[in-house]
């Protein structure tokens, strides 16, 4: 690929910060690899650090898909005082449907926390990363004891694998037709499952966990193949992988 570099010289600091950051969607568009394979109804939204597909009768995201690398994983650890975890909680409006609302979700009402799928933790690039994070398509209900132990133990566990090398994560709720749903001014479904499938591209190595939606012991106990979230799920992730990799990624436990 070739990249032209052209010089331009704006006539304000500011209009320099408006030319980079719409530069800034193209750049890492181009670096996102991996995603799901795409069905013609599917809501596929793309937004700077991650993409999603949106599922409007769940109300939330079937996957999240992004990377993380070395150099990513320290920036964010370098951010963490800048950068504060934006807990308003955005409508997403990049896309028809919208999403569901922040009030969607109340732990005081339902018991159910706004669980981030792309970690917030994860987000702390620069200021668009962090308010991204905050969107609620990018949002799942999960239990308080769910979301702020095994899960969050898992997400540091792929944080610990991105200092090393380079690779893609895959996450989200396991939605089905009899799940419970809540929220008021939307019907937002709460999965019983949640999974989360990281590649390590360089190392052709996959790993995968499915994991109830509530207390655990340890997510260590709960790794599985890629085909059965595949079963589970009916998305085919990782397709644009040769076919004999492919097949014996997915069915490695």
């Amino acid at each position: 690929m070739m990249i032209l570099i052209f010089i331009y010289k704006p006539k304000s600091i500011q209009k320099m910060k408006t030319l980079i950051l719409l530069l800034i969607p193209f750049i890492c568009f181009a670096q996102l690899k991996f995603l799901p394979k795409k069905f013609i109804d599917d809501c596929v939204v793309e937004h700077t650090y991650y993409s999603l597909s949106y599922v409007e009768k769940h109300e939330q995201a079937e996957w999240v898909h992004y990377r993380l690398d070395p150099k990513m994983v320290l920036t964010n650890q370098k951010n963490r005082k800048k950068f504060k975890t934006d807990r308003n909680y955005y409508q997403d409006r990049t896309f028809k449907s919208k999403s569901a609302h922040k009030d969607d979700i109340k732990f005081s009402v339902d018991g159910f926390e706004r669980g981030h799928l792309a970690p917030a933790a994860d987000m702390k690039i620069d200021s668009i990363s962090v308010r991204e994070a905050a969107y609620m398509s990018n949002i799942s209900p999960q239990k308080k004891d769910f979301n702020g132990q095994e899960w969050l133990r898992l997400e540091k566990h792929v944080r610990s694998l991105a200092k090393k090398n380079e690779i893609y994560v895959t996450t989200g709720g396991v939605l089905s037709c009899d799940l419970q749903s809540i929220g008021h001014k939307n019907k937002v479904s709460v999965p019983k499952l949640f999974y989360k499938i990281i590649y390590d591209d360089k190392n052709k190595k996959m790993t995968a966990y499915l994991m109830p939606n509530k207390k655990l012991e340890s997510f260590k106990n709960y790794r599985v193949t890629v085909d059965l979230i595949e079963t589970l799920t009916g998305i085919d992730f990782y397709y644009e992988l040769d076919d004999i990799l492919e097949e014996k990624l997915e069915s490695k436990h």
